[in-house]
């Protein structure tokens, strides 16, 4: 390359930079046509979102747009990055969060309890792989059809272990966990009125020993709690096959701590509850409290324990600089 070559490229290279940057008016520089009308995020304003267009100007484009994601500049001459824009989703109201926590949770109450009182009237049929599938399809559809709404939770452990690692605002806790309760008890008195007199069958007791039943509920709950904070917080993890991700751990836990029959297993097992509320609406419903206290902790500290597992081994979010970033304030399922 010639000195006088060299000096044109040189000065091509440092006008994209400045182009970029902002520091240099795009009339100055050679230009490139774009097209008019391409949407572009603003900041938030007065609590919302506005979507305009992106003027005709690189320094508009790449100032104004803070959505816009720029690739690493060619070292060829005469390459100008390529740039991708996706809109910011419009802020979701609490209370939209709090009806699809709400009906997430009755579906997946209704369907596991269903299954298991179905499968003791029918003195076995649905067997324990039929249990098993049974719940953890309700976890995956619930999963993909409310969770870019309220991040599907549908268990007070999970909201409680997002909370504590900053992955979801506590202010919410007290109203997702009210949520999660009521649905629980709404679909367990709708089980009893169809089902009466057979409601046993839909409560979780532990066939053994209290001791066993706890680290059995413990191992369990830590098993979904790590798999939900992989797919859920963490960007590297395959985001889309959540729901298929999270409904596999909870078919392979049931049929680790499932029972067939609770009258006449002859093994340890729980019940796999793995979920406070799958235990407490059925309880109420049933007027049956047999060692509801191994529901009521045994999950929390599980997915408490899973969580911080995760987080532990999880590789390093760093930002463009290298720097390590700040966990969301809010994950779950959505991204």
């Amino acid at each position: 390359m010639s000195h006088q070559e060299k000096r044109a490229y040189d000065s091509l290279s440092t006008s994209k930079y400045e182009i970029i940057m902002g520091t240099k008016d795009v009339a100055s520089v050679p230009t490139m046509s774009v097209t008019p009308g391409i949407p572009c995020c603003t900041p938030l304003v007065d609590g919302q979102f506005k979507s305009e267009r992106c003027g005709d100007s690189w320094k508009s484009l790449f100032k104004s747009c803070k959505c816009f994601s720029v690739e690493a500049l060619s070292l060829e001459e005469g390459t100008l990055p390529s740039v991708s824009c996706a809109l910011i989703p419009h802020p979701i109201s609490l209370a939209r969060k709090v009806g699809a926590e709400f009906i997430g949770t009755f579906i997946l109450i209704f369907t596991g309890t269903a299954t298991a009182i179905v499968n003791q009237k029918t003195q076995g049929s649905e067997t324990l792989l039929g249990l098993a599938v049974s719940t953890g399809l309700a976890v995956m559809i619930v999963i993909l059809s409310t969770g870019h709404i309220s991040g599907a939770h549908v268990n007070p452990s999970v909201t409680i272990a997002f909370a504590a690692l900053k992955h979801f605002p506590w202010k919410h806790v007290p109203v997702y966990i009210g949520a999660q309760i009521l649905a629980s008890t709404c679909a367990a008195f709708s089980l009893k009125a169809i089902f009466h007199p057979i409601m046993g069958g839909g409560v979780t007791v532990p066939s053994g020993g209290f001791a066993q039943a706890f680290a059995l509920e413990f191992v369990i709950s830590f098993n979904l709690m790590f798999v939900v904070t992989a797919v859920a917080t963490d960007t590297r993890a395959v985001g889309k096959l959540a729901g298929i991700g999270v409904g596999a751990t909870v078919m392979l836990n049931i049929l680790i701590a499932g029972n067939i029959n609770l009258v006449y297993s002859s093994r340890e097992t729980t019940g796999a509850s793995m979920n406070p509320v799958r235990t407490l609406g059925p309880a109420i419903a049933a007027n049956n409290y047999k060692a509801i206290w191994i529901y009521l902790t045994a999950p929390f500290l599980g997915a408490l324990a899973g969580a911080a597992a995760y987080s532990l081994v999880k590789l390093p979010n760093r930002d463009v600089n290298g720097h390590e970033k700040l966990p969301n304030a809010e994950h779950s399922f959505r991204r």
